[in-house]
């Protein structure tokens, strides 16, 4: 497959996933020449995601590089054509795209052939943007370890969201799960 490096970064609610993953992109981006961009999938529904939001607009204002935002909560194909072959891409995050599709849907959620489809389209919007830039550093809530209860919806998204996790594990060129701050590579050559 022709394209850019894939880069997976996974790990708990608050657990410095994407603080790591701001840092990756930027030290990728200080040996490039490419530009940085943040594909953005939260959407500020309460006071508590729009604080979140906004922490994460601030640390990259005080990186001191030029990011591009990209605000994309759903239909992530759309954009991308948008980067060249030396671009540093940023997504965060998948669980966050997912959701959005999902109550996008209304009841479809439903229906197996709307969860395979789904999960096809998220696959192929992120190959596509791999194959046009240089890194890919997708962003993840890993959510499969605690109990998940009879809910239907939740059974579901944990299903679509694990499969989508094994794949892109799969086709990525490193993996790391962030505990308490704590990046821990478990795919690829260690630096």
């Amino acid at each position: 497959m022709a394209g850019g490096s894939l880069i997976f970064i996974s790990g708990g609610v608050r657990s410095g996933k994407s603080s790591f993953a701001e840092r990756t992109a930027a030290g990728l981006a200080m040996k490039s020449e490419g530009k940085l961009h943040y594909i953005a999938a939260g959407k500020a529904y309460d006071p508590e995601m729009e604080a979140r939001i906004q922490r994460h607009q601030d640390d990259r204002e005080k990186s001191g590089l030029s990011w591009t935002t990209w605000e994309k909560p759903s239909a992530l194909e759309e954009i991308s054509g948008n980067f060249n072959n030396q671009d540093i891409v940023l997504f965060d995050c998948l669980t966050t795209l997912l959701n959005n599709e999902l109550f996008r849907a209304e009841d479809d959620w439903r229906n197996r052939e709307f969860q395979e489809s789904l999960s096809f389209d998220i696959l192929r919007a992120i190959t596509e943007i791999r194959k046009n830039c240089r890194y890919l550093i997708v962003v993840s809530n890993e959510v499969l370890n605690e109990p998940i209860g009879k809910n239907e919806l939740v059974i579901t998204y944990s299903k679509i969201l694990g499969t989508l996790h094994r794949n892109i594990v799969g086709m990525a060129d490193e993996a790391y799960l962030v505990e308490a701050g704590i990046p821990i590579q478990m795919k690829g050559e260690p630096e």
